[in-house]
């Protein structure tokens, strides 16, 4: 597998699968998510709502993740992940590996060998960039998966730095 580290917006991304940091309603919200639901317009709400109907009625449990559609993006499918929340007490790093690795194994359901992944809770949740970084680069270490390339979409220098500093040992 290969592992690239890049500034930029995680919606122009052209990969097969992009990951939504998503919170557990999947209707959208702010940062990562509320770009992604802007950039992909209203198929991928609609794609939402049909997945909380059918299978999440009170939302998606933190550390699992599910596919949709993109909508208008140019990825093929969105990964939605719901992150531990550690203004919420959600402190257990597994939660926070889990979602990378729920979201690899989806990834592997669908079929798609690029993967990009914004640092799911590093935001608004409250987790470190270093801390986000460790769990991501545990859950590749032991992530049993066909996916080829995964690539980090970071926000700014610092979450770069971070992850940099993690992934270069």
């Amino acid at each position: 597998m290969r592992v690239e580290l890049t500034l930029g917006d995680i919606t122009r991304q052209a990969v097969d699968a992009i990951v939504n940091a998503a919170n557990s309603s999947l209707l959208g919200g702010g940062g990562v998510d509320g770009a992604i639901h802007r950039a992909a317009g209203p198929a991928l709400l609609a794609e939402c709502q049909e997945v909380r109907r059918a299978k999440w009625p009170d939302g998606l449990p933190v550390g699992l993740a599910v596919a949709t559609g993109a909508g208008g993006l140019p990825c093929r499918w969105v990964i939605h992940t719901v992150g531990p929340n550690r203004h919420a007490g959600q402190t257990d790093p597994a939660l926070l590996r889990s979602c990378f690795t729920q979201s690899l194994r989806v990834a592997d359901q669908l079929d798609a060998r690029s993967v990009a992944f914004p640092a799911v809770s590093a935001g608004v949740y409250g987790w470190a960039a270093q801390d986000v970084a460790q769990a991501a680069a545990a859950a590749l270490a032991t992530a049993q998966t066909d996916v080829e390339l995964v690539r980090f979409v970071l926000f700014g220098p610092r979450t770069m730095d971070a992850f940099g500093k993690v992934f270069e040992s």
